[in-house]
């Protein structure tokens, strides 16, 4: 199994990292992809990832940077960011994490840089041949038209949150939706997988967060959450679902076997 989307450099598994990696390996979990967020985490992730083939590389710029909470990210800093990525290219499993956040963000200004950023990385991606790990909160239907008309392929949609007939869009381009444990509890990422062919899904953890219950910390070994909702829903075997979902990430991600 391939977890797609985690932040295993949060500080909530400083106490047990090496613990948490062995229970997924135990767990079957081959590949995990680790995402930064801002510089910052983005160092984190590459020496974290660093000679441990388990571990994908991601480097990014997380939409909620742009909130309306706080400073709003100075084109110099969405620079420094492109500059680091294309730096660190050698290591790099891909660019992630980014996209749009319409629920943190919600002046239209700072949507607008928002997008601008994402724009910018989106061109990065496809220069340097990297997919895409993408986050679209509040916001499903504005990444996927943007991913589209600028034309990424390589797209792995992480904890999508919008309607399906949108999603159906992005799997008609390829695009990977990869589902969280947190299934177990939403009816719309269950109403997601229905409407998804399997071509179209993977696996994640969004580890720490998005777990089978609200209260426990989540970890890659929970992908196993994953596999059993997909394959109720789908009516096939877990296996079918480990098998097919890790193909699919495979191929999203541009990796061998």
């Amino acid at each position: 199994m391939i977890d797609c989307h985690t932040h295993l450099t949060s500080s909530d598994f400083d106490a047990d990292r090496d613990a948490v990696l062995a229970r997924a390996e135990a767990a079957g979990v081959r590949r995990i992809a680790v995402v930064g967020q801002d510089a910052r985490e983005n160092r984190a992730v590459r020496e974290l990832t660093r000679g441990d083939a388990r571990l994908l590389c991601f480097m990014g710029l997380h939409p909620d940077r742009f909130a309306d909470r706080g400073p709003l990210p100075e084109e110099e800093e969405v620079a420094r960011t492109v500059a680091e990525i294309r730096e660190a290219v050698p290591d790099l499993a891909g660019i992630g994490e980014v996209g749009l956040d319409y629920w943190l963000c919600r002046d239209e200004a700072r949507r607008e840089a928002q997008r601008a950023a994402f724009t910018t990385l989106i061109d990065l991606a496809m220069e340097c041949t990297l997919p895409l790990n993408v986050h679209s909160r509040s916001a499903g239907h504005y990444t996927i038209d943007l991913l589209l008309a600028l034309g990424a392929g390589q797209v792995l949609m992480h904890a999508f949150d919008g309607k399906a007939s949108h999603a159906l869009r992005g799997a008609e381009a390829g695009f990977v939706f990869s589902i969280p444990p947190s299934i177990v509890r939403s009816q719309q990422k269950q109403k997601l997988v229905r409407a998804l062919p399997m071509e179209a899904l993977g696996l994640e953890t969004d580890s720490p967060v998005l777990g089978p219950t609200r209260e426990e910390r989540n970890e890659p070994a929970n992908v196993a959450v994953s596999v059993r909702a997909i394959a109720e829903i789908k009516n096939l075997s877990e296996q079918e679902v480990r098998e097919r979902t890790s193909e699919n990430a495979l191929r999203v991600f541009g990796l061998a076997g």
